[in-house]
């Protein structure tokens, strides 16, 4: 959507060229674009609203939705009504996307749920393995520069499909809604049957969720979760990392990111398109062209002027695309940029390429991979099945997206019986004293001495 009177924005799109250079895999990770702003800028200030929330509660979430959302609270906990009321009062159009939305989102998370195992090693020995969801989960959606109802999907349903019986969810309280997070969230937390929400955002709320909030005047308790998920902000990203072990989390998911991997054959019109895309989420945002064309780079940043300066939030994508995280990293061939793509592990990663599928397959570093001109990362956020919340800044390497088993436990059950233990019990014997543990070895045969 565009503005009445589009201006041109200037805008400084920078090139890495690595065409020449065989850099060691250290090399190559130290040399990708990032934000200067990471998680360890914001350690000392969000370990600081996380221990406010621990000592004082009700209390501290009412000063910090003042200090950081500029609303006076004294209930965060949205009323029933005002649920109710956000979805008769959605748009139709809005609420047949969003349903949409779901079903597909629904049909992806059944297919995820893992199977249990059964195994007998030999007569008498008996080892499974059994999923169980967790028991309570708070789901974190973000409202500050833009309105995500998408979020509410990717993060609920999931965690519906893994069987978790208690889902909370928060997403920051709004000025101009009341004090309530914005309406489309709200309706789509009741087309999902989400009864609980409440309207705290930033590290105040996952501080809240990971620790509980006692009961307080008119607030109930605040029950802490075992599991928190959702997208954020820096601030997000790293009251997650804090509280990790204390609660589970699915990733650091910071600000977004693309990297689209593209060769002389791209269309530059659509490679601009998705670049803009992503950095209309942020300043902040992530926007990577890895390509081996310098024909091509041309043609994208041809593209990026013209579209940017017809584009609605030309400013913020301007301020993205001019970070020290986005730019073009130029390569030899396409071996190349593939080796610099599993480098970077990108949140979101599109091939468009000759033989795209060839090279998406050859992926090893990714939140999810996007393959071909037709499976851009706008499908992904809304519509595709897919799950949008995905790991940032590098992440990828050791991170999954959000998925069914996010909200669930593997526990293992052993059972062996008297005939079975005594098949191995000279092993653990000779284990136990290997290991000078020879207390683990008596355990064993304790029950075969008369």
């Amino acid at each position: 959507m565009t503005s009445s009177s589009p201006a041109a924005v200037s805008t400084s799109f920078r090139t890495l060229d690595l065409r020449g250079r065989h850099l060691s895999t250290a090399a190559l990770k130290q040399a990708m674009p990032r934000a200067e702003t990471t998680t360890d800028v914001a350690s000392d200030a969000v370990a600081a609203i996380i221990a406010d929330v621990r000592s004082r509660g009700y209390d501290a979430l009412s000063e910090l939705a003042a200090r950081f959302d500029r609303v006076e609270q004294h209930r965060p906990l949205v009323p029933r009504a005002a649920l109710k009321e956000a979805l008769q009062q959605l748009d139709p159009q809005v609420r047949a996307a969003l349903e949409e939305s779901i079903r597909r989102a629904r049909l992806f998370a059944d297919a995820q749920r893992p199977r249990n195992t059964d195994l007998q090693i030999g007569p008498g020995a008996n080892v499974a393995q059994k999923w169980i969801p967790v028991r309570r989960v708070g789901l974190y959606v973000p409202g500050g520069l833009a309105v995500y109802p998408s979020s509410v999907i990717m993060n609920v349903v999931p965690a519906q499909a893994a069987g978790v019986s208690s889902l909370a969810l928060a997403s920051p309280p709004q000025p101009a809604f009341g004090g309530l997070p914005h309406p489309t969230i709200l309706a789509a937390a009741e087309l999902l049957g989400i009864e609980e929400v409440y309207a705290m955002g930033g590290a105040q709320a996952i501080a809240a969720f990971a620790y509980g909030v006692p009961a307080a005047g008119d607030n109930p308790e605040l029950e802490p979760v075992d599991v928190v998920t959702g997208p954020g902000n820096v601030y997000v990203a790293t009251a997650k990392r804090l509280v990790k072990g204390v609660v589970g989390i699915d990733a650091e998911a910071g600000p977004t990111e693309i990297a689209i991997l593209a060769d002389a054959g791209a269309d530059a019109r659509l490679v601009a398109a998705d670049l803009i895309s992503q950095a209309e989420h942020d300043p902040n945002a992530a926007s990577v062209l890895v390509t081996d064309s310098a024909e091509l780079e041309q043609r994208v940043r041809e593209e990026l002027d013209r579209q940017i300066a017809a584009t609605r939030h030309r400013e913020r994508v301007a301020t993205a695309l001019s970070g020290p995280q986005s730019g073009t990293i130029l390569v030899d061939n396409l071996e190349q940029g593939i080796e610099v793509c599993n480098a970077y592990g990108a949140e979101h990663l599109e091939i468009q390429t000759a033989n795209a599928e060839e090279a998406a397959a050859r992926i090893t570093s990714a939140g999810a991979v996007f393959v071909g001109s037709y499976s851009p990362v706008s499908l992904g956020d809304y519509c595709s099945g897919s799950n949008h919340v995905l790991p940032t800044a590098g992440t990828a390497a050791f991170s999954s997206g959000l998925n069914v088993t996010t909200f669930m436990r593997a526990i293992q059950v052993i059972n062996y019986d008297r005939a079975a233990l005594a098949e191995v019990s000279g092993h653990v014997v000779a284990l136990s004293r290997a290991e000078d543990l020879p207390a683990h070895g008596d355990a064993v045969s304790v029950r075969f001495s008369s």
